[in-house]
């Protein structure tokens, strides 16, 4: 192997965990030199600035009865400028793993014109409640396509992601990514698809998953989560998240991928609600089922899910655990269903609707599949 694939390589796995971007707001001499030494040492990264659209878009977005001409948008994004060079407005967000500068409206304006498009639909307001909201997901192979569907909606201002698994090429079938990110830790994953849609959106992550050790501080730390995504395969973690999440009356939904099968558990209005619909003994604990094996096990899994209620190709599929695949099947359009209809969940959620605890199915094939 050649020197130039060596260091390529080695690169490469220096920027495995790299998710943090950095802003350079050029109005400030200190940044601007910082960001000119940044291009200057690294002559690399691409720039791309598209400030003048935002702008105009911005000001279109301003003025919804008039027809402006281009001259008149060009008049007022000058008028909007007030003296400031079009390079210092706004700022710079340099993405490292993949060695981009990108120019952009400020935080404000931003989160403005990015969500236009969802007004009336969320209005201002709501969009102001949901900016306080903090939702955390745990586990990112289900839960990547409901934090990218929180993040896109922006139906919070915090989101904290757990998981601690690297991308396989199998997951692929399921998590929309590149291939480029085989062995890339899912967390990293997306907070950098997060960053690139939304730079200004807090995340948080928790790269060893979740545990006995850390599940408090995860719930907790800087403010108690508003609600509870929890989409892990450790039975443990499904329990014991349960657990604490009712001690600390944080509501919890699940997605299961099968069947389009939403749980909603209202912890938050219904403290005294019994996990999983009363699917579990209420003594279980989290150190038992780690010792369960075999059928008993299996039995868990049962009572969680209702395996009789599920499709009957995932019925079929599970007799074929150990023998020709090795764990359970999901699919891209399962995945990417449960992520709009948790996001549908938390949205209201957040926004105090009535959203009722219970077992509700978005069952794709029998609504299509209905005899005429």
């Amino acid at each position: 192997m050649n020197n130039v694939l060596v260091d390529a390589i080695t690169t490469s796995k220096q920027r495995a965990t790299e998710r943090e971007v950095r802003f350079f707001r050029l109005q400030d001499p200190i940044q601007l030199e910082a960001l000119t030494q940044l291009l200057r040492q690294n002559t690399a990264i691409q720039v791309f600035d598209e400030i003048q659209a935002q702008l105009a878009e911005l000001i279109r977005l301003h003025h919804p009865t008039e027809r402006l001409s281009e001259t008149a948008i060009a008049e007022r994004v000058a008028a909007h400028l007030g003296g400031i060079a079009p390079a210092a407005y706004g700022v710079w967000v340099y993405y490292p793993w993949s060695s981009r500068v990108v120019h952009i409206l400020d935080e404000a304006e931003f989160i403005y014109l990015r969500t236009s498009r969802n007004q009336h639909k969320i209005t201002e307001a709501e969009r102001e409640t949901l900016q306080t909201r903090k939702i955390g997901v745990i586990g990112l192979s289900v839960g990547q396509s409901v934090a990218l569907a929180l993040a896109i909606e922006r139906l919070c201002g915090e989101l904290r992601i757990a998981d601690f698994d690297q991308l396989d090429l199998s997951n692929m079938n399921r998590i929309r990514t590149g291939v480029h990110n085989v062995g890339i830790l899912k967390t990293v994953l997306v907070a950098r698809e997060i960053a690139e849609i939304d730079p200004f959106l807090t995340v948080h992550c928790y790269d060893n998953g979740i545990n006995d050790d850390n599940i408090d501080t995860f719930l907790t730390e800087g403010g108690k989560l508003d609600i509870l995504v929890e989409e892990c395969d450790s039975l443990d973690i499904k329990i014991l998240s349960r657990q604490k999440a009712r001690e600390l009356q944080i509501p919890v939904v699940m997605d299961t991928s099968d069947r389009g099968m939403i749980d909603i558990e209202r912890f938050d209005l219904q403290p005294d609600l019994p996990i999983l619909h009363g699917r579990i003994p209420e003594q279980l604990t989290a150190a038992q089922i780690r010792n369960m094996q075999g059928p008993e096990r299996m039995q868990l899994v049962d009572n969680i899910v209702n395996i009789s209620a599920m499709s009957t190709k995932m019925q079929e599929s599970l007799k074929e655990i150990g023998k020709s695949i090795t764990t359970w099947p999901q699919l891209a359009s399962a995945v990417m269903l449960g992520g709009a209809a948790i996001a549908h969940v938390c949205r209201e959620m957040a926004l105090n609707k009535p959203i009722v605890s219970g077992r509700y199915y978005v069952d794709l094939e029998q609504i299509f599949n209905q005899e005429k």
